[in-house]
């Protein structure tokens, strides 16, 4: 989710592919299309928290968000599968970001990417929700404190960030692949000895029903960065490498069945949305269609600037849009009565302005200054 997209040629002495010998292409100094894939898949996972669900933003429109959009709710529901979309985009990011970087620097390069928004975040929601008005409750002093550290869900606290377990799975992520491929020094024999070894351990897993080890090997998510991985594989080394291709097909199966295992129900009339399994299947797989475009190259020609932008924008977007969103709908929904088209479309404006603020304010200054803390040498 997370990360620099700067397009790399080969290494040179890194393993190549058996199939035939490659070099390296020219590319953008950014894959700007993937910064602005980030920003789509954190707006179809706003689109869900707005209108796919019921729950606290039920309290926030004064009905259920089925109600407020009787036709989109069924294609909002789907939104949450933007989640899926980012954690194969990380896959790629992280493995580009980590390739020949030493430990030190992968770490630095995390730490001071995730933290600085993170931190504001948390306060601004707390201090938000303690305003009087406000009718969402907010979490005790405790439970904020421990919410800095990004460990509270390990550590069974309340989450201040709703979106905050993603956030855990990413970092789990991070140290898998920190410790088996950057610790060691990244070569693409070792990538695909990580994949390949992952996969199966996540499928034991999965089987064993052991929480360490789900904790640890995350089976439901795993597809997805490593499925990545094998994206950015190909975009490495070229579309003419088999292994890579396998890895992808083999994440994509597997994760298209632990999204539908995950997402699917029956249809009921008691159910707030339905999702069919081939709608499902359907998102996943143009997840990796996309991604897997813009890894091959099929989308330099979207070279704007903008989406550079997009890109820096996403991050805090995704902390913040959630529960500040519900206290926004409510106030121009329920306070000034609003339609709930136009309370929507200026909700995810109002919270694309805080989250370019949050960039060009904490991320600008806090993001180089925590590095080089982690980091002198760089």
């Amino acid at each position: 989710m997370t990360g620099q997209l700067t397009a790399l040629p080969p290494a040179a002495g890194a393993d190549a592919p058996a199939a035939a010998p490659q070099r390296a292409r020219r590319a953008p100094s950014r894959l700007r299309a993937l910064d602005g894939l980030r920003l789509l898949a954190a707006l179809m996972v706003a689109a869900y928290h707005y209108g796919g669900r019921d729950g606290e933003i039920g309290t926030a429109w004064g009905s259920s968000p089925a109600a407020q959009f009787p036709t989109a709710s069924g294609f909002f529901a789907y939104g949450c599968l933007g989640v899926q979309i980012f954690f194969v985009i990380s896959g790629f990011v992280i493995c580009l970001s980590g390739w020949g970087r030493t430990l030190r620097a992968f770490i630095a390069s995390r730490i001071s990417r995730l933290y600085p928004a993170y931190w504001v975040a948390v306060l601004l929601v707390t201090v938000v929700f303690a305003l009087p008005g406000v009718v969402y409750k907010a979490v005790q002093p405790s439970e904020v404190l421990t919410n800095l550290t990004m460990l509270q869900m390990p550590l069974g606290a309340h989450r201040v960030l709703g979106v905050c377990w993603t956030l855990w799975a990413e970092m789990r992520f991070y140290a898998l692949f920190a410790l088996c491929v950057v610790l060691p020094g990244a070569t693409r024999r070792r990538v695909v000895v990580f994949c390949a070894g992952w996969t199966l351990a996540a499928a034991l897993a999965q089987a064993a029903n052991e929480p360490l080890l789900d904790t640890v090997l995350m089976p439901e998510y795993a597809p997805f960065f490593i499925g990545g991985i094998g994206l950015y594989l190909l975009h490495r080394y070229g579309a003419r490498d088999p292994i890579a291709w396998s890895i992808v097909l083999v994440s994509w199966l597997t994760g298209q069945h632990f999204a539908v295992a995950g997402l699917w129900h029956p249809a009921s009339a008691g159910g707030f949305s339905y999702r069919s399994q081939f709608g499902i299947v359907a998102v996943v797989t143009a997840g990796f269609v996309l991604v897997g475009a813009i890894a091959l190259g099929h989308f330099r020609w979207a070279n704007w600037r903008w989406l550079t932008v997009a890109g820096a924008l996403t991050y805090p977007f995704y902390l913040v849009h959630e529960h500040l969103g519900w206290v926004v709908v409510h106030a121009l929904h329920r306070g000034a009565g609003l339609p709930s088209q136009a309370t929507l479309a200026l909700t995810v404006t109002a919270m694309l302005l805080l989250a370019w603020l949050l960039h060009r304010l904490v991320e600008r200054p806090l993001t180089p200054l925590l590095k080089r803390a982690i980091d002198p040498k760089r």
